[in-house]
């Protein structure tokens, strides 16, 4: 961690060296420490403290990029040489305006002090306290404990100038046993906050409820899905259609149908980096501040995220503050999303169902039909058979082919709780369970 000061000293250097139209200049920095286990045992702990300098020239409409992590004067001299070597030989792009002017920033708190100063002690506390449960069931824990203390500035020659420190911990947590797993995760600013005893016993309880699982035919099924599934799904969703620009290149879901009913009206999704419900941060990669985006309200597709290159592509939009680091082909991006809470308890989703599956989480997920959001993949770590409003019988993991707008449509319950869950892709979901009433199985398993 650098700091304020010395992120604006640096910033200043950079932008000193350079000659070209305009410039701006991205600094991350880091400390990571990781304490991770497998087969019941700790056989990792790491820690890494980097900097990254990030340096992006504009000359004409030319726009090249060079990255270091060195932050000696030769270093971040090169990087600005080589930026501006890497413009000039692009082609001009017509649509770059500019790089985007100063705003005021809005205050968040994101920095907690028992996260930045979690020892490896601390973890593996935690972690040893997953394996001897874990072990005293005949079952083997695995997974990883992260606490992070992470930084971004952003400055550019048109007199930008954004800093903001945060702090992350994540627990993982997989129990296998001879025939099942069970799986528990949960995320955090504040690792106070993370209670790895009941963590490790609610993947526990997965796991020894999880043996010799059954197998059923594959078809349309009611189902429970956790929050950790949830999560998987509706950054699937953002991901294919949420971004300006995928709609302005008519491949988003959402291109000719704002106003129009897409889900159901107990649907409303947004993105907002102000929330500390999430992991919060006040500003983009460009410095842009962060604003509330609405995807859907009631069911109606409303909005999506744009940068400042995308706003530019459109009479009378701007920045919502989503730019992602540059170059960047993907567009901007939600990274703090938010799913609507309901009415119900998890207890009384499983009592109304007569027949149907309790879905943990999925994996390996791949899209298959960015237009009608259709997405494939797999359960994993706890799949269930639900008869007559009870848990019944574990079964083995399932297959599915699924539009997600069509689920969406189906939800016949949701959640009254949130969770907050790190992605496996990119940002983080804060978002309740769900009860659909129709989803699509295609495959079984052997497992």
């Amino acid at each position: 961690m650098l700091g304020e000061a010395r992120t604006k000293e640096i910033a200043e250097r950079v932008l000193a060296l350079s000659n070209a139209d305009q410039t701006e200049v991205v600094i991350l920095g880091e400390e990571n420490r990781l304490t991770r286990f497998a087969n019941s045992y700790i056989h990792q702990n790491v820690a890494e403290k980097n900097a990254q300098i990030r340096v992006r020239t504009v000359m004409g409409k030319k726009i090249g990029v060079a990255t270091t992590n060195d932050l000696s004067d030769e270093a971040l001299t090169q990087a600005v040489k080589s930026a501006i070597g890497t413009a000039n030989l692009q082609r001009e792009n017509p649509d770059f305006l500019s790089l985007p002017s100063p705003q005021p920033i809005p205050q968040v708190e994101g920095f907690v002090e028992a996260t930045a100063g979690c020892t490896p002690e601390e973890r593996a506390q935690a972690a040893s306290i997953i394996c001897r449960r874990a072990t005293e069931e005949g079952l083997n824990a695995s997974g990883a404990f992260t606490t992070a203390a992470q930084e971004i500035a952003v400055a550019n020659s048109l007199g930008v100038f954004a800093y903001y420190p945060t702090t992350l911990t994540d627990l993982e947590i997989v129990i296998m046993g001879d025939s099942g797993s069970g799986y528990a995760h949960a995320t955090s600013v504040d690792v106070t906050q993370i209670d790895a005893q009941a963590l490790g016993q609610e993947a526990i309880e997965k796991a020894l409820r999880s043996r010799d699982p059954i197998e059923i035919e594959p078809g349309d099924y009611t189902v429970i899905l956790e929050e950790h599934a949830v999560e998987e799904m509706l950054f699937y969703l953002t991901y294919l259609g949420c971004g300006a620009l995928a709609v302005q290149e008519q491949r988003s879901f959402m291109t000719d149908r704002f106003g129009e009913k897409i889900v159901g009206r107990n649907i409303s999704l947004w993105d907002d980096g102000l929330d500390p419900q999430g992991l919060p941060t006040p500003f983009d990669y460009e410095g842009v501040p962060k604003r509330k985006v609405d995807f859907i309200r009631e069911g109606l597709a409303t909005s999506v995220v744009y940068d400042t290159y995308t706003a530019g592509r459109e009479e009378g939009k701007e920045s919502t503050g989503h730019a992602l680091p540059a170059p960047n082909p993907y567009g901007p991006f939600p990274g703090n999303r938010f799913l609507a809470p309901g009415e119900a308890t998890e207890e009384e989703m499983l009592a109304s169902t007569e027949k149907g599956i309790w879905i943990t989480r999925f994996h390996y997920m791949n899209p298959v039909h960015r237009l009608k959001t259709i997405v494939t993949g797999m359960t994993r770590d706890g799949t269930f058979l639900i008869e007559k409003g009870e848990i019944t019988r574990p079964i083995k993991n399932l297959r599915f082919t699924q539009s997600i707008l069509e689920a969406l449509s189906s939800v016949e319950m949701i959640g009254k709780e949130r969770k907050l869950l790190l992605s496996s892709s990119l940002g983080c979901g804060c978002v309740p369970a769900l009860k659909i009433d129709k989803f699509t199985f295609t495959g079984v398993t052997e497992f």
